[in-house]
């Protein structure tokens, strides 16, 4: 037996130049069948290659050798194809071995080809094209339609149009084949325009109306190369011939490029046109149910698959597993677990998907972390979008060292330079607080891209440090890189967290440079900052300019006038969105919920609340819950509150129970209060909004020895309370304030205007309220802590640096006190200024001696 081993394919010797005289030319039909012999053996191989017995058909080829003989031709171009068509490219370089070792015959264009197809396919361009190099006037159609199609498999684009056009210059007219493969090599942004021109060529050898695979290539060209669905579509339409596969490609092409619905009704179109679906169908489909949320539909695929018995493929189950996933009315993974339990076959596409689905269904990411350990005990190796989906989770559940065992097993396995696993990293320490670690993930980033740039920009955005944000985009530009959509919606995110009203309206001229006006992710973001920045009349521009808009567009113009008191407008605005057919979802309802709450709109409240269910099939979540004991609260209705949380369908949770004493705070409710206390700390004793909220109760009816107690506790666990801070922003600068601060550079001046207005003030009627000083001092004192209240250093810096007739906006981190919501009201009419303050919980417009929330705040 011959020694013929697979690593002495990767020793070819190149062909020689293959230049066959004429006389070899009639040799060309020399065969086994010259040796009689030989015939069984040849019969052998023959049959060996039509059952598949690939390693049985190469030791018969051993035994040929040893017996002197060969196949002849044909059954070495059978044998090379066999290889090809089973992708047992090792396997077919061993036959190529055999021949160049034992045979006599001239090799004819059929094998040459055969061959050319071989290493195109096994990715080892060169030798491919070495061997069409040397066919010389050997060199046939099927040649360069090979060569045409390796250069385009190996994404040499520029190198297959160049042979392409070779070819029409020796005079060779190509065929169906030829056209898919030149078209293929289009498929990309930069020869999308030469593809535009082959297209043309297509339609005039009339290629395009009597073969489906040139259609296909098309519809791909268009989509992947140019992005241009619809033109896509168009050529799906003219297909005067299609098949399952024509349909398949364009329902995968409509949900891969963001058009779920389309990818729905066209497969319903495929089934009533009696097309079978296959495994690659139905991923498609059962895909766009997930993105959609129909999850009734997606149901009646899975029954579909089952009976069909596709249920079992990995890629059709794994889709399902999405789908259920994504779907769950109540967030719930039962449905995705039981089908996962089910597949007989788990790879790592299995786990990644069932790990993916816990992290983004919510509040199951230690679910995720602990299949990812299961799965590595189970040996198998999870890949990058596993890591990444990993890294999510530990950032969810706010756990940065568990991550970073994570991002230690991703070194291992040499994942951790793959960018979706770094981005990850990037995010996962930025939402735990640590910037400085999130930016030297993202500087040990072998290769940025674009989405690692909007990963840290949208952490600085995040982590309110707007400056590097903006410092960071700069970079973007300055390496050409390109901001896209998701770029600008980060930094306005950034300026809006900020109040950077400047900042923002700098990012919507940049906006309308690059061509994204139009863009509805980034309307919906300018929406968000011009209200969240104060300019709610902008923010309404912006809505009623856009061309479409979605949930979203409508969520954020409604929370927009929530949150600046206009609830009258808000509701106007979500009806308006129900007669125009946009579905609200779980959201909208938190917006309008809060419109209510902000004004004391307690019947219609209630209307919304059980609503909810009955009109949109939305569940109430726990934020619907606590929006109505936030209601029932501002209105003074604390029992009725109280009976609310405890008639909840499951138990409430510390934002309920931390809601209700903000409640009993401003009420002054200590029994109620300290039992909310009480039930926010059993569920997390290191809550320090619970020992807060429940020390200025006591602060506020006098009780300061409970005051000194709880601060005690706070102290003993270590417990930070946030530091009440105001900022504004006056040309393009962010001046921030704390309490009695005296580090501006203007600060002399400001106190000064902090002693005008009390007089004056003062002489208007206005008496301080020492109630809200927190502290057990003497009243005169008091009082003076009380002009050293954050927002009234920012409203006084205002005052002396914004000129008329603009507005003075100020921004609080924490609840405004209701000792400077009186003064700001009495400071407006004495200076005779609009001033705009936004807490944590909404927007007060002052105006001549009132504030647009009616003193119910």
């Amino acid at each position: 037996m011959l020694g013929l081993s697979v690593s002495s394919a990767s020793k070819l010797p190149l062909l020689p130049s293959i230049k066959p005289s004429n006389r070899s030319r009639h040799n060309l039909q020399l065969s086994s069948r010259q040796n009689p012999n030989c015939e069984p053996l040849n019969h052998r191989l023959i049959h060996h290659l039509n059952v598949g017995h690939h390693h049985k058909a190469i030791s018969t080829l051993d035994l040929m050798a040893q017996k002197g003989t060969h196949p002849d031709l044909t059954t070495y171009s059978l044998f090379l194809k066999s290889c090809i068509r089973s992708r047992n490219f090792q396997l077919g370089k061993l036959v190529h071995t055999h021949y160049l070792t034992h045979s006599q015959l001239h090799l004819n264009s059929l094998i040459l080809n055969s061959l050319i197809s071989l290493y195109s396919k096994s990715g080892d361009w060169a030798k491919a094209k070495s061997i069409f190099d040397d066919m010389g006037d050997l060199r046939d159609l099927v040649s360069w339609t090979a060569m045409v199609s390796c250069f385009a498999n190996n994404d040499m684009g520029t190198e297959a149009i160049v042979t392409f056009l070779q070819m029409l210059e020796n005079g060779l007219c190509p065929n169906e084949y030829c056209f898919s493969a030149v078209i293929r090599a289009c498929s990309n942004v930069e020869n999308v325009p030469i593809g535009k021109m082959i297209f043309g060529f297509v339609i005039k050898s009339g290629y395009f109306e009597s073969d489906v695979c040139v259609g296909c290539a098309l519809i791909d060209m268009f989509v992947k190369g140019g992005g241009d669905v619809d033109l896509a579509y168009k050529v799906f339409e003219k297909m005067p011939e299609k098949n399952a596969v024509t349909w398949t490609l364009m329902i995968t092409r409509f949900m891969q490029f963001g058009f779920p619905m389309e990818a729905v009704n066209l497969f319903l179109d495929m089934v009533l046109s009696e097309y079978v679906p296959d495994q690659f169908t139905f991923g498609g489909v059962i895909s766009a149910c997930a993105e959609l949320e129909l999850l009734n539909l997606g149901q009646q695929l899975h029954s579909w698959v089952i009976r069909t018995g596709l249920a079992l493929d990995v890629c059709v189950a794994c889709c399902l597993v999405d789908m259920y996933a994504k779907c769950a009315a109540d967030e719930s993974m039962d449905d995705a677990r039981k089908v996962f339990d089910l597949m007989v076959d788990r790879n790592v596409m299995s786990w990644t998907a069932i790990i993916t689905g816990y992290v983004q269904s919510g509040g199951h990411d230690k679910e995720a972390v602990e299949l990812f350990c299961e799965m590595i005990k189970g040996h198998v190796s999870p890949n990058h979008f596993t890591f990444s989906s990993v890294l999510k989770a530990c950032a969810n559940l706010s756990d940065p060292r568990m991550g970073e065992q994570v991002y230690t097993h991703a070194v291992k396995l040499g994942l951790a330079s793959v960018n979706c696993v770094g981005n990850s990293l990037i995010s996962m320490y930025a939402r735990s607080g640590m910037m400085e670690d999130a930016h030297k993930a993202f500087d040990m980033l072998f290769e940025k891209n674009l989405i690692s740039y909007n990963t840290i920009v949208d952490a600085y955005a995040k982590n309110l440090d707007s400056e590097k944000a903006f410092e960071l985009f700069h970079e973007i530009e300055d390496l050409g890189i390109g901001a896209s959509a998701f770029t600008f919606a980060s930094l306005l995110s950034g300026a809006a967290s900020i109040g950077a009203v400047g900042k923002g309206e700098q990012i919507h001229a940049r906006i309308l440079k690059s061509g994204f006006a139009s863009n509805q992710s980034i309307c919906n973001a300018l929406i968000s900052m011009y209200s969240r920045c104060g300019n709610i009349e902008a923010a309404f521009r912006v809505f009623n300019d856009m061309g479409g808009r979605n949930v979203i567009s409508w969520t954020s113009m409604i929370t927009g006038f929530a949150k600046h008191g206009f609830a009258s407008k808000a509701m106007e605005m979500f009806h308006k969105m129900l007669e125009d057919g946009v579905r609200p979802n779980e959201i909208t309802y938190i917006a309008v919920l809060s419109a209510c709450s902000h004004v004391g709109l307690t019947s219609e409240g209630w209307k919304l609340f059980n609503s909810m269910y009955r009109e949109h099939g939305i569940v109430p979540r726990m934020e619907h819950y606590a929006c109505m004991v936030d209601l029932l609260g501002r209105s003074g209705s604390l029992l009725e509150a109280f009976e609310f949380i405890n008639s909840m369908p499951f138990k409430a949770d510390a934002l309920v129970w931390r809601t209700f004493l903000a409640a009993c705070q401003v009420h002054g409710n200590k029994e109620l209060g300290e039992h909310a206390a009480k039930m926010i700390l059993e569920q997390d004793p290191y809550d320090p909004a619970a020992y807060i909220l429940l020390s200025n109760l006591y602060a506020s009816s006098g009780q300061w020895d409970n005051v000194a107690i709880i601060r005690k506790n706070l102290k003993e666990r270590n417990l930070i309370k946030e530091a009440g801070c105001s900022w504004i922003e006056v040309e393009n600068m962010v001046h921030k304030f704390h309490v009695g601060d005296t580090s501006h550079p203007l600060a002399q001046d400001i106190y000064y205007e902090l002693n005008q207005l009390a007089s004056k003030i003062k002489e208007l009627g206005y008496v301080p309220d020492t109630d809200f000083v927190l502290h057990d001092v003497e009243d005169e004192l008091k009082e003076q802590y009380l002009f050293q209240h954050s927002e009234k250093i920012a409203v006084a810096f205002g005052l002396i640096s914004v000129s008329q007739p603009k507005p003075i906006k100020v921004f609080k981190n924490l609840r405004v006190c209701g000792d400077c919501h009186t003064a700001i009201k009495f400071i407006s009419m004495a200076r005779g200024r609009e001033i705009v303050l936004r807490d944590s919980n909404r927007f007060h417009h002052f105006k001549n001696g009132t504030c647009s929330c009616n003193d119910y705040w």
